[in-house]
């Protein structure tokens, strides 16, 4: 009897299926192979002795790992996704889309229409490694996640095209008390929000689908979140039984067609063959050359340290400082003489109030009668909602804790890089005060994170897998990629047979590359400083240090507290407040402390934030998630202070439809239309047309058209547009313009006036993905510099589109338009005069946010500009900033209008004192990663900070506000 084996060997698990001669499944295995991936093909054959011995077999082998199984063994190889198709053909013949989900692998099979595959490339995100991650963050496992993933009342979003990304989203929610059941089926909408906008890029996933994979038949929460955000039914989504082994199904029925057939000895010979097969490593030098390089190394660090002084026999005053950080909490006690007397550093599980709760109750039993808290001060990710819950005296913002830290190791330090598990804070200290600040944005790239889930996976504690990568012999160098691209790496080179002490010491130094390479951009150890502190738990890790070191090619100083420097420094800061008594809750109060969070949405404004309410034992909340005061203060009266990114869009929104005898026209409030609105609004208006704004930007307006964005790099702000063209479709309007535009007007700013490629020629790509059957979609090319151009062009077009308009009313609208819009900089920049005397009169700090004229769109700044209002900024935009008498010199040729914008608000900047910029930029966004080098430059010339915030779909601001609040305390400190 022929037996026909299908074996999938994927990035996470081994799947197995064995058919008999009448194609009926007699086995089928699915497990985990923990990079075993040789053992276990072997291990997997010796366990089908009894069903395969004394039969002829017919073998194909798949998978993402199977590749290297198969051409080891020298047995035959069957693509994936090719396999998938033979057996939905053969097992599910009326399938229009196939959606499958495996560990680290994600793709989309259309098999109506024309055949197409889409597949994620080198990134884990949206996949089933990206669950595991986000469950471990949650503390919790997989069957828990689901079932509390059936209990959510409120979905937030979060990022899921990069596990690191959505981890630096969910931790603060974490830290704000956000419910688990609410977090747990946010993460599986994530990966939903992914498949649609990542994978399908464009093409619409409906008909009959089949879920394959084994997050997707395992996790009934995310099947649901698959159901509903489809819109599918019963009948339509499909999750066959078979679904974790379905590829190996169709690798068996793919065997079929093989004519060389095994006896099982033959077919266990080759894969032992196989398994011991060496593959050469060519790694990179050891970190140490000799044990006595070793030793000097430990004895150098071992002198940076802080005394200790026994809690059990100290008596008088004490100061706590309190880090509560993204994946970790910290507490420090200090004495008189700043000496330690009690410290703790745990992980967060999910819950760090309870955390804190535990550690201050032990405080206060080793204190007993004879210590007294004077002040207390916490920092971090989870600062607001820990001073609120325990009554804590003040908040630090944890740039100037660090800082301050540093400062008792060495008072001469002019670099400091802290390390943490997801952030990194790095700042050059200038006379005794923060010069510059570099912070990671929105990915972990280069943090301690990545290291520690790594060796869980692997079954390692954290500080046993650091210490193998001392001694790896052959580190393996894995670049300076994304590190959840390296996944791929790590599990190749586990593949080709590296050490665990070398995969570990090619980690630390990729994780050091990353740091110095990608968010530091250092060019130079010169560039970096001469007194450098290191701190932050992942520099706790000596394979992190030395290669730190190494790479450098210089000593740095790595406190023996380097994982509680957050916390000592606040410690340090609390001391110097002089205070005698603590508002911190007493320990009986603390016994009593309980804590319960909500879940709600802000209806005050716009903006519906989702709210999360933290109440305590005594009566008193917390509000975390809003984006300004006001679902603290209500409604009542606070101090307005000018802000340009408001006043633009209320302006912008003025432009309403009045009706008219040609009917209703459509314009989309997209990308320059927040430029260039009053003068269209105006010439349509003139021509006889009502005009129509799409509904305002919002993260529902963005999911209608989410499943027609082509690109999942393009930004945010274009992804947008889609759903603003759908609203207007939505709402019956049946023209809609939204015209291509090369160039913007000359503002005599630059040495050309181009529009950014995503702006000038976006219309063609809604053109071209979107179903804009019975809509007229007018999207010419227009010029509006030149007005009889305009008028010529336009007049034509019209022609060429049957509309019915005489070139002299085109004439007497565009001279109103042009009078429209030169209006409309007008009164910005009379609002930005106003604002800057505003500042100047009542000596506040200014801010000019600079960005795009998009950038005003609360779904795409996300409040930020009222973010800085509530810290006391007066802020202004780029486009309210007077031209400068002279431009600034920059070394890239000066030929976009937005861009030369900026450089003008920048060499402004330079000429102001208490006023500084921060610049907000796009992910995707190319052209801006050259601009903001040169805006930098202008402002570090002329001794100012240069502060760079990069923004996309994700809305939370926990790093933002980090960022802000450095930089006012960067500016206070230069005060003196």
């Amino acid at each position: 009897m022929t037996y026909k084996l299908g074996i999938d060997v994927g990035s996470t698990t081994l799947k197995a299926v064995l058919l008999n001669e009448q194609d009926e499944i007699i086995y089928k295995s699915y497990e985990r192979h923990k990079s075993r991936v040789r053992e276990m093909s072997v291990e997997k054959i010796e366990e089908l002795k009894p069903l395969l011995l004394g039969h002829k077999i017919a073998i194909a082998i798949t998978g993402s790992a199977g590749l290297g199984v198969a051409s080891g063994a020298q047995l035959p190889f069957v693509q994936e996704v090719f396999a998938t198709a033979q057996a939905v053909k053969k097992y599910y013949p009326t399938t229009d889309v196939v959606v499958e989900l495996g560990g680290e692998d994600a793709k989309i099979i259309f098999l109506k229409g024309a055949l197409e595959e889409r597949m994620n490339s080198t990134c884990a995100g949206g996949t089933g490694a990206f669950i595991d991650q986000m469950a471990s963050l949650l503390d919790v496992d997989l069957e828990t996640m689901d079932q509390l993933s059936l209990q959510y009342t409120t979905l937030y979003p979060i990022a899921s095209r990069c596990g690191v990304f959505a981890k630096s989203d969910v931790q603060p929610l974490i830290n704000q008390g956000v419910e688990k059941s609410n977090l747990a089926a946010s993460i599986f909408q994530a990966v939903v929000d992914q498949s649609i906008a990542g994978l399908a890029q464009g093409r619409n996933i409906e008909g009959n689908v089949l879920f394959l994979g084994g997050p997707l038949h395992f996790l009934k929460g995310l099947q649901k979140r698959f159901k509903e955000t489809l819109h599918l039914n019963e009948d339509e989504a499909n999750f066959p039984a078979l679904a974790p082994y379905f590829v190996a199904l169709g690798s068996a029925v793919y065997a079929d067609n093989e004519t060389v057939l095994y006896t099982y000895e033959e077919l266990l010979h080759k894969m032992k063959t196989m398994a011991q097969q060496k593959v050469k490593n060519d790694g990179l030098p050891p970190l140490f050359a000799s044990e006595q390089d070793y030793q000097e190394f430990v004895q150098r660090h071992a002198n940076a340290h802080v005394d200790r002084k026994d809690i059990h026999k100290y008596q008088g005053k004490a100061w706590l400082g309190i880090d509560s950080g993204s994946t970790t909490t910290k507490l420090v006690l200090i004495d008189e003489e700043d000496n330690i007397l009690y410290e703790s550093y745990a992980n967060n599980q999910g819950n760090p109030v309870d955390v804190i709760q535990k550690e201050l109750l032990q405080i206060y039993d080793l204190m007993e009668d004879r210590i007294t808290i004077s002040h207390a001060a916490v920092t971090g990710y989870g600062e607001e909602l820990m001073k609120h819950a325990f009554h804590l005296d003040i908040g630090v913002v944890e740039t100037m804790a660090h800082y301050q830290a540093a400062k008792h190791f060495n008072p001469n330090v002019d670099f400091i890089i802290d390390i943490g598990g997801q952030d990194m804070k790095c700042f050059r200290i200038k006379d005794n005060s923060i010069d510059d600040i570099l912070l990671n944005e929105a990915c972990s790239s280069g943090c301690g994170s990545f290291i520690e889930t790594f060796a869980k996976s692997m079954g390692y504690e954290i500080k046993e897998f650091a210490r193998m990568g001392l001694h790896g012999k052959h580190p393996v160098d894995l670049g300076t990629r994304c590190t959840v691209f390296m996944n791929s790496s790590v599990k190749q080179a586990q593949k080709n047979g590296a050490s665990m002490e070398d995969i570990s010491a090619g980690l630390c130094i990729s994780v050091v590359k990353n740091a110095l390479y990608k968010v530091i951009r250092a060019k130079s150890a010169e560039e970096i400083g001469k007194e450098i502190v290191v701190q932050g738990g992942t520099f706790l890790n000596d394979t992190v240090l030395r290669s730190f070191e190494l790479e450098l090619g210089r000593h740095v100083i790595r406190p023996g507290i380097a994982h509680l420097m957050g916390a000592y420094g606040a410690a340090l800061l609390a001391k110097q407040k002089h205070a005698n008594t603590s508002s911190i809750l007493d320990k009986t109060a603390l016994e009593n402390f309980t804590h319960t969070s909500q879940a709600s949405n802000c209806g005050l404004c716009t903006n519906h934030c989702n709210l999360t309410i933290n109440t305590f034992a005594d009566g008193t909340r917390h509000i975390a998630g809003n984006k300004c005061e006001r679902p603290i203060i209500g409604r009542a009266n606070k101090e307005k202070l000018p802000n340009l990114y408001d006043f633009k869009y209320e302006e912008l929104l003025k432009c309403k439809g009045i009706s008219g005898v040609r009917g209703k026209i459509g314009i989309p409030l997209v990308l320059n239309m927040y430029d260039n609105l009053p003068f269209w609004h105006s010439f349509f208006t003139n021509l006889g047309f009502e005009v129509v704004l799409s509904d305002r930007s919002s993260k529902a307006l963005y999911a209608k058209g989410q499943h027609t964005i082509s690109s999942d790099t393009i930004c945010y702000p274009a992804k947008l547009v889609h759903g603003h063209i759908q609203s207007l479709i939505d709402k019956g309007i049946d023209t809609i313009f939204y015209p291509c535009m090369s160039y913007n007007v000359d503002e005599q700013m630059s040495d050309n006036h181009f529009n950014c490629p995503v702006v000038a020629y976006y219309p063609e790509v809604i053109e071209g993905n979107m179903d804009l059957e019975g809509i007229t979609f007018l999207y010419p090319y227009v010029y509006l510099e030149d007005r009889h151009t305009f008028e010529t062009k336009i007049f034509e077009y019209f022609r060429s589109q049957d509309m019915d308009i005489t070139y002299k009313e085109i004439t007497a609208a565009a001279s109103h338009a042009y009078v429209a819009y030169e209006e409309f900089k007008q009164k910005i920049q009379q609002e930005g005069a106003r604002a800057l005397a505003f500042a100047k009169t009542h000596h506040r700090k200014t801010i000019v946010l600079a960005g795009r004229p998009y950038h005003v769109d609360p779904q795409i700044n996300h409040g930020i500009h009222r973010l800085l209002s509530n810290l006391g900024f007066v802020v202004v935009s780029e486009d309210s900033i007077p031209k400068q008498s002279q431009r600034p010199s920059i070394h890239v040729l000066n030929q976009w209008t937005f861009h030369a914008r900026m450089y003008n608000a920048a060499q402004f900047v330079t000429t102001q004192n208490d006023m500084e910029l921060i610049q907000l930029v796009s992910f995707g966004c190319g052209i801006d990663a050259i601009t903001a080098d040169e805006v930098k430059d202008i402002l570090r010339r002329h001794n100012k900070l240069y502060t760079q915030i990069k923004i996309d779909e994700v809305d939370n601001l926990g790093a933002v506000k980090i960022r802000c609040r450095s930089l006012l305390a960067a500016m206070e400190e230069r005060e003196g």
